[in-house]
């Protein structure tokens, strides 16, 4: 039988965005005829829907959506559906607080909700129990050195719980946090992934009906030099140097003064040339460098150093340092006169 694809443009929506193709992204969908022994590659556009390439077999096909990034040159596993007169429908749609929507992604410590849709799932207690049952499985998975999921193997993700979905509708689930392993819990970086299968019967095997991942990319930290809690300036400001890393992938890193102690939330007075805007799929390193920034601590008294990160998910001051000025020439001396 033929089928049409209006259920792969849909996936494809969910991830294709006018940030996407600015950043150099392609897509295309790969039909494989199980039991596997033939495949054809499908390019696909943005919207709209196009007749399947192969008649699709008894046994069924699975459509897998890849996006392709040209540099530097990498594909990724997007999400994948099989595509069966027998099987339910899946559909897994994975959402966080970031708005970047050609791979979701997150931050270690931030939530991340799931929604899974099942249609086709037979109430008839007689029926098969493939028609009635589908299996959820939930992997993490841990980058590890410089590894960001480009040419990670995914048949190495350690599966962390599996359940079973017995009823259509939407299946809603929220995560608090990741559960990526890792001794240090703000520097987890890795993925989740969410797949739902079918159960194997007479008429066709176990297969993937839907699956989606989420990126998890650590909390960023900070070193400074040049300036310690209670430093004096009396002359000129010294130069201050912050190495910086981690640096979430949409993000916008600055320092900025303000006078008294240190207080959440106070917008102060930026550094000039101290800021750095990141806009990249993966986590970076960089550095801030204050130089010749008097100007923005004009007079006596306590003052505080902050560098703050501006993410989807808000802004974190990464340090603070307070300081004092004191400029204030004073001459020692005594006054005499002579009758």
């Amino acid at each position: 039988m033929n089928r049409h694809l209006p259920l792969l443009a849909l996936l494809l929506g969910a991830f294709v965005s006018a940030e996407a193709q600015s950043t150099g992204y392609t897509f295309f969908i790969r039909q494989t005829q199980m039991p596997g022994d033939v495949a054809w590659d499908v390019p696909v556009t943005q919207q709209g829907s196009q007749q399947s390439p192969l008649a699709i077999n008894p046994t069924g096909a699975r459509f897998d959506l890849w996006a392709v990034r040209s540099n530097p040159l990498a594909s990724t596993l997007v999400d994948s559906t099989y595509v069966q007169s027998y099987v339910p429908v899946a559909s897994v749609d994975i959402v966080s607080e970031d708005p970047y929507t050609v791979i979701p992604r997150t931050r270690a410590d931030r939530p991340f909700r799931v929604n899974i849709v099942m249609q086709g799932l037979s109430s008839d207690p007689t029926a098969p129990a493939a028609a009635k049952s589908v299996k959820l499985l939930r992997h993490v998975q841990a980058y590890t050195g410089s590894e960001y999921g480009v040419t990670i193997d995914r048949s190495k993700a350690t599966l962390l719980s599996q359940g079973s979905l017995n009823s259509n509708g939407s299946h809603p689930l929220i995560y608090t946090v990741t559960s990526i392993p890792g001794a240090d819990r703000t520097k987890v970086k890795g993925e989740e992934r969410f797949s739902i299968y079918s159960l194997a019967d007479y008429q066709a095997p176990e297969s993937q009906l839907a699956s989606k991942f989420i990126q998890v990319w650590p909390m960023a930290s900070i070193s400074v030099a040049g300036m310690s809690a209670g430093h004096v300036v009396k002359g000129h400001a010294p130069e201050v140097n912050a190495v910086l890393t981690d640096l979430y992938p949409s993000s916008y890193t600055y320092a900025q003064v303000y006078e008294g102690g240190p207080r959440l939330g106070v917008e102060g007075t930026l550094v000039p040339g101290a800021s750095v805007v990141i806009n990249s799929s993966i986590p970076q390193n960089n550095s801030l460098r204050l130089k010749d920034w008097d100007a923005t601590i004009p007079t006596d008294g306590q003052w505080t150093l902050e560098i703050l990160t501006k993410t989807p998910f808000g802004i974190d001051r990464l340090a603070h340092v307070s300081f004092v000025v004191d400029r204030a020439i004073k001459i020692n001396g005594t006054v005499t006169s002579v009758d």
